[in-house]
């Protein structure tokens, strides 16, 4: 696994649906991504977890996610993302399937998070 994942993120902007998500200041989501393990916070409270992997298909690198804990616990979500330096964005396939590009739209089930390291 990228070491260059690993570290505390949190989320600056989302958008779900073609749309901006609710307002992430009040909640205060953080994505923590050790060497397989992923946890979310809201607000300091632990929210969700389990285990990832990456696969590197074309056109973009891919995380699978394997909820273990929380809402998504028993799902798998496949995901696409991209790592800028202290930058990252993942787009989430809610409904199983790999996204194919950094979008949402009315019809789609992705959520796309952008988010920035915490140091």
């Amino acid at each position: 696994m990228s070491h260059a994942l690993h570290g505390i993120w949190e989320m600056t902007r989302a958008e779900s649906g073609g749309e901006p998500s609710a307002d992430l200041l009040a909640l205060r989501v953080e994505l923590h991504l050790t060497a397989d393990t992923y946890h979310v916070h809201f607000a300091g409270e632990l929210a969700d977890r389990g285990t990832y992997s990456r696969v590197d298909p074309a056109p973009h690198t891919t995380l699978i996610l394997l909820g273990a804990h929380g809402p998504n616990a028993g799902r798998t979500i496949p995901c696409i993302y991209q790592l800028v330096g202290d930058l990252l964005r993942v787009c989430y396939g809610l409904d199983g399937t790999t996204p194919s590009a950094f979008v949402t739209t009315a019809a789609s089930p992705h959520y796309l998070a952008f988010y920035r390291r915490k140091k």
